[in-house]
C-alpha cells in the first residue's frame, strides 16, 4: 500500500473506531494514527486467532484495521481510567 491509501484507511478506521468507543475522537492526525496503529493490531490480532477479514480489498483492510483500532481504543480507555482512580 502506498502512503495515501494508509492515510485514508488510517483515518476511515480511527473515525469509525472513536465513534464506537465513545465518540471521542482524537483529532484528524490522532484519529489517523489511531486507525494506523489498530491496523497492526489487527492483523495481529486476526493473524493470532487464525482469522481471515470477511471483505476482500480495502474494505477488508478497513474492516481489520477498524476492529483493531476498537481493540486498541479500549486498552487505551482501561489504562486511562486505571490512572484516574
Amino acid at each position: 500500500m502506498d502512503l495515501l491509501t494508509w492515510l485514508i484507511v488510517g483515518l476511515i478506521a480511527g473515525l469509525l473506531s472513536s465513534f464506537v468507543a465513545g465518540g471521542i475522537g482524537y483529532g484528524l492526525l490522532g484519529d489517523i494514527v489511531v486507525g494506523i496503529v489498530g491496523s497492526f493490531v489487527g492483523s495481529w490480532l486476526f493473524g493470532q486467532l487464525g482469522l481471515t477479514a470477511p471483505f476482500g480489498g480495502l474494505a477488508g483492510v478497513i474492516f481489520v484495521a477498524f476492529v483493531g483500532a476498537v481493540v486498541l481504543l479500549f486498552i487505551l480507555h482501561l489504562f486511562q481510567r486505571g490512572r484516574a482512580a
